[in-house]
């Protein structure tokens, strides 16, 4: 299992390249290990050209390096911190994309003004607290903005956002589409004021997009 997710937490991590939601090596996706308190996450420092499934590290959920053999992420006590108090969380994501850390800077939410926006996040992107990196801090600041919020994204204030999902996967998805929404909301805002959807049809979308859409059983 933990080769497993090694292979897919380091293939993960191209996607955010993919996408341009990184530079440098800045950035970092982690997977909780099935039945296991610990987490694979990307080394720190390393460039994304120099990684392989090899030396993602596996750090137990306190944020304590297992195996491996470099430093763990700067932010893995983040990331360890969401695990041990969100037991549904399977992935965790940091990115510091342009667009997404622009609304962060600023310390405002992205507003559900787009379908697309009530889709994947349900309502608005919230903002988080500021918190110093190096510590659980920044976890403290994800779970309590997250917990109870159908947004898998938060905006941690000044700094980036942070994502979470079932899988490892879903919380890339969740980066992804955090800074696809943050683009369009930025470009609709120079034309003008943006209202935001009615609560009834982004509780509506968020519904279908999440039960029925796609490949879901009983989709249409």
């Amino acid at each position: 299992m933990i080769g497993r997710l090694r292979e897919e937490v380091c293939a993960l991590h191209a996607e955010l390249i993919r996408w341009g939601l990184v530079t440098w090596t800045a950035g970092n996706v982690s997977a909780r290990v099935p039945g296991e308190d610990l987490l694979v996450i990307k080394p720190s420092g390393v460039g994304y050209h120099e990684l392989t499934p090899a030396n993602m590290v596996v750090c137990d959920l306190k944020g304590t390096l297992v195996e491996g053999e470099h430093s763990p992420s700067s932010d893995t006590e983040a990331h360890a911190y969401v695990y041990r108090n969100m037991p549904e969380v399977g992935g965790v994501v940091h990115t510091h994309s342009p667009y997404a850390t622009a609304w962060a800077a600023r310390g405002e939410p992205i507003p559900c003004s787009i379908t697309a926006m009530a889709d994947e996040f349900g309502g608005d992107i919230p903002v988080g607290p500021f918190a110093l990196i190096g510590s659980d801090a920044i976890g403290r600041g994800i779970v309590e903005t997250l917990r109870g919020h159908r947004s898998p994204a938060v905006l941690m204030r000044q700094h980036g956002p942070f994502t979470i999902g079932r899988t490892a996967k879903a919380a890339v998805k969740a980066a992804v589409m955090c800074e696809d929404v943050a683009r369009t909301m930025h470009f609709a805002r120079q034309l003008g004021s943006v209202e935001r959807l009615p609560a009834a049809a982004v509780d509506s979308l968020h519904d279908r997009y999440q039960n029925v859409y796609g490949q879901q059983k009983g989709a249409r």
